[in-house]
């Protein structure tokens, strides 16, 4: 059990980092950015690898189904949900623009795209994010402490302070889920 332990200990002062160095005002530029987005049905597209594409998909269903609270359902789309397209355009033409290529056909000026990578170096994310400013929508990135080569391409960087992928991981989900809530919190209102 003392393995256990570490880890939580671990997690505990990955939070605690977090939380002595959380840049409120970027987190809410996020969450009016999306928000704003969402109320005008402009879309918010979701993509990651891994860990994180399973995590694309987890706040697109927060979003479409509801977090906390009974309201309409939310145009948020996880880039990594379609099997189909996903294979075929890897199969075709390479995994690295497999994002971008959702974009193109997603995106919509006025929309969000929320790129997510640990490492800030994922070359797909990169890709998409490229797309994204293309379209004229807003990067959201999330990523682990500096953002990698993803922080120069986002509008707006939301970097957790640790390097381990199972620790940003665990951040990011306190992350999202926060932001899921004030997102429906104020569409509610709306």
């Amino acid at each position: 059990m003392a393995r256990l332990k570490d880890y939580l200990e671990a997690s505990r002062a990955a939070l605690a980092a977090t939380i002595d160095g959380v840049d409120e005002a970027r987190i809410e530029r996020a969450i009016a950015a999306i928000t704003s987005a969402l109320s005008k049905d402009k879309p918010l597209l979701i993509c990651g690898n891994g860990g994180s594409a399973a995590d694309a998909m987890h706040i697109a269903g927060e979003l479409v189904g509801r977090y906390l609270k009974e309201r309409r359902g939310l145009k948020a789309i996880a880039l990594s949900s379609d099997p189909a397209v996903l294979t075929a355009w890897s199969n075709d033409y390479g995994y690295d623009t497999v994002f971008a290529r959702q974009v193109e056909a997603l995106g919509e000026k006025g929309g969000v795209l929320l790129a997510i990578s640990t490492s800030g170096n994922s070359k797909n994310v990169i890709a998409a994010a490229k797309a994204a400013k293309k379209k004229g929508m807003m990067v959201v990135g999330l990523t682990g402490k500096g953002g990698g080569k993803l922080g120069t391409e986002t509008d707006i960087l939301l970097d957790v302070p640790a390097n381990q992928t199972p620790l940003i991981q665990q951040i990011h989900i306190c992350l999202y889920h926060f932001i899921c809530s004030e997102i429906e919190e104020r569409i509610s209102r709306a």
